[in-house]
């Protein structure tokens, strides 16, 4: 009798990541998920320093190595100075402010870079609006008036050598960087079911494009394990266009099998236990049974700093009574 969905293999990796690989991880919203299960786990991560980001171009502006954000490129729109290759989420009440956390975060993903082994990137959408004013492409819009924006298509070639020119720069400092491209399984509906496909098939061209143009570059199939193997609304969340969290868990599963050795996964279950553990609320947390309960938990706890000491454990031990 055959199975009630199509599954599929997905090719090995050709290099894996362990706890020992900080990950640099920019994007949709989908690299998001990844990344906090990535944190979960205790890896070193940096996520999205500029918020959620959907297109290539704005996605490469993003981590560029060199990027500065003089005043000049700011605007004010509702009492909020805000800049177009960033999100909503770091806008400021005043012009000082906002330069401020746009340069600090630049900074500090900068910093992070330097050490960075993997940089995963999930591409949105190809669909990209500029401004009309200067052609310029945008990374939000910002809730200002559409007809002040233009809209159209990358095209794979300006993908390709976009992320191309942004993988190579990043190489010249970081030699041994490993890259992972994946395409959000998130669909873009306000632009139409038709063009949300052509969207993303532009997308699963430049990634195939890149892969055989850049080394140590490896594509995720995200979007076709939500697209042709779980292939059904009951993974998807109310508004039927997100993945749901047992769809994202899934997923999750499938990354952690291909980009992790069987001694990663099992040390990914130990802290998960521990990690669980921690955040459980007990009834009575006064109880002789749930003080053992603690006490076993930082006992694990303490066993895995010994062995890997630049895990950081701070939270689950204020949320297990221990504030060293």
């Amino acid at each position: 009798m055959s199975e009630f969905r199509t599954t599929f293999q997905i090719p090995p990796a050709p290099f894996k990541m362990d706890h020992s690989t900080p990950v640099l991880l920019a994007g949709s919203c989908f690299t998001t998920h990844i990344g906090a299960q990535l944190s979960r786990l205790k890896f070193s991560t940096c996520i999205n320093p500029f918020g959620v980001i959907y297109n290539p171009v704005s996605l490469a502006q993003s981590v560029w190595p060199a990027a500065t954000y003089a005043p000049a490129n700011f605007f004010e729109h509702e009492g909020i100075w805000r800049h177009w290759d960033m999100h909503s989420d770091l806008a400021r009440p005043t012009l000082s402010d906002a330069v401020e956390q746009a340069q600090t975060t630049a900074d500090a993903t900068r910093l992070f870079l330097q050490t960075t082994d993997v940089l995963l990137l999930t591409f949105g959408t190809a669909d990209v609006f500029y401004w009309l004013e200067n052609e310029r492409i945008v990374a939000n819009c910002h809730k200002k008036p559409a007809a002040l924006f233009g809209q159209k298509r990358l095209p794979v070639d300006t993908i390709t050598d976009v992320i191309g020119q942004l993988v190579r720069r990043l190489r010249e400092q970081r030699p041994t960087l490993k890259v992972v491209l994946t395409v959000s399984p998130v669909r873009h509906w306000r632009s139409g079911a038709v063009e949300n496909q052509r969207s993303k098939a532009t997308l699963l061209l430049a990634c195939e494009a890149l892969c055989r143009a850049l080394p140590d570059t490896a594509y995720f199939p995200a979007y076709e394990l939500l697209m042709d193997d779980l292939r059904d609304y009951r993974f998807y969340t109310n508004d039927m266009l997100h993945p749901s969290e047992t769809a994202i868990q899934y997923i999750w599963s499938r990354f952690s099998d291909t980009f992790m050795s069987p001694d990663t996964l099992e040390l990914n279950r130990r802290i998960e236990k521990i990690v669980t553990a921690a955040a459980h609320r007990p009834f009575n947390p006064d109880t002789a049974q749930h003080k053992t309960f603690q006490a076993r938990q930082l006992e694990a706890i303490a066993a895995l700093e010994k062995e890997y000491p630049s895990m950081n454990w701070s939270a689950e031990r204020r949320l297990l009574g221990n504030n060293p």
